[in-house]
């Protein structure tokens, strides 16, 4: 299992959940993804694109003026 961090800074809707949806295509299932946002809108934007595709919200936090989100990818026996 791999870690990566996604950077989607200053970037609005739809690009955070694009960068993210290039940068999971690219992951095994089980991996782990932080994407650190700027776009308050991510906060609902990528958890919907999760339930649509079956990965998983880990959690999410503010840190100052960004919000990270933490997704699992999917699997097949997850």
């Amino acid at each position: 299992m791999s870690r990566v961090q996604v950077d989607a800074r200053r970037l609005l809707c739809p690009m955070p959940v694009i960068r993210l949806q290039n940068r999971v295509n690219e992951l095994q299932p089980g991996d782990e993804v932080e994407i650190t946002c700027t776009d308050p809108g991510a906060l609902n934007d990528i958890p919907a694109w999760c339930r649509i595709n079956g990965h998983v919200v880990l959690g999410s936090r503010q840190v100052g003026n960004e919000w990270i989100i933490e997704v699992r990818v999917r699997g097949d026996n997850q």
